[in-house]
């Protein structure tokens, strides 16, 4: 099987690293196929197209659109999408939008804490100032060395309920999944294991996402314990969700799992990769 992934981020949401940097960094670590996949923006699109196909990796157009569903927030990737249709665009444009007013409301409940100056710090981290987040206050709080990595950054302030965190009314499940759906691609729920929703939550999701026109779920993420890509796969097969793997790359120094190296999918999952595979493997003229 050719080493793919298909969840990773660049410096035009909260990745560190240039599009073309991080195709550089994919071919270095042997991904034949990737999906850049920034926050509610595609405008990294164009350069690493450009620069992997100078490597001959396959380049998945994806993004990962913030929605709010009963309360929580949860991220639905999109994948193989036609970053230029209009109303995918204009989604994700309104999606962005609030996203500097929060930036100050953490940063003045960073001020109540007496950690001063957080939303230039933040700042200073975000190549792109419309997408400012929670990630790039976290980068600031270790440079200030209020925190040793980015993991405790979330779950000493950043982290829902903790004091800095500010939810944020993103855009609805449907909207999403009509975006992505109608813009050609396929809608992914990414990381499942992140969210604090109990089995029956879950299942609800799952449930309400598959009536929308959802795909598939992300079963194997640097996100997931070693049990859940398990639990994931069983409710990919009894939702006929299709399964995804990505690492959620974002930066070589901040300790989340490196571009590629997933392990194998369970057994029994429908990959949502398969013609993309085959694609590929008829390109770089080897056995899948």
């Amino acid at each position: 099987m050719l080493n793919l992934d298909l969840h990773s981020h660049s410096i035009f949401s909260d990745g560190t690293l240039t599009p073309e940097s991080l195709v550089a960094r994919a071919a270095q670590r042997g991904v034949a196929v990737l999906a850049l996949t920034d926050h509610d923006h595609t405008g990294g699109l164009p350069a690493a197209r450009a620069a992997a196909a100078a490597r001959g990796i396959r380049l998945i157009d994806g993004v990962e659109i913030s929605v709010t569903w009963h309360g929580q927030t949860i991220h639905i990737l999109g994948l193989a999408i036609d970053a230029g249709d209009t109303a995918l665009q204009t989604g994700l444009a309104a999606t962005r939008g609030g996203r500097i007013e929060r930036a100050r409301k953490m940063a003045a409940a960073f001020d109540a804490l007496g950690i001063a100056g957080s939303f230039e710090g933040a700042q200073q981290f975000a190549d792109n100032p419309q997408l400012i987040g929670r990630t790039h206050f976290a980068r600031f709080l270790m440079q200030q060395g209020a925190v040793k990595d980015i993991k405790t950054a979330f779950k000493r302030f950043l982290g829902g309920g903790q004091p800095c965190y500010v939810p944020h009314q993103w855009t609805s499940l449907s909207d999403a999944v009509n975006w992505i759906n109608g813009s050609g691609g396929v809608a992914v729920i990414a990381h499942p294991g992140r969210y604090p929703l109990d089995t029956a939550q879950m299942r609800a999701l799952l449930a309400e996402f598959r009536e929308l026109g959802g795909a598939a779920i992300e079963v194997v993420s640097s996100s997931h314990k070693p049990h859940q890509p398990a639990t994931f796969a069983a409710q990919a097969r009894e939702f006929g969700l299709a399964a995804s793997a990505g690492s959620d790359f974002h930066s070589p120094q901040e300790g989340y799992h490196d571009l590629g190296g997933l392990p194998a999918l369970p057994h029994g999952c429908a990959p949502v990769w398969r013609d993309w595979e085959a694609a590929q493997c008829e390109v770089l003229n080897v056995k899948c």
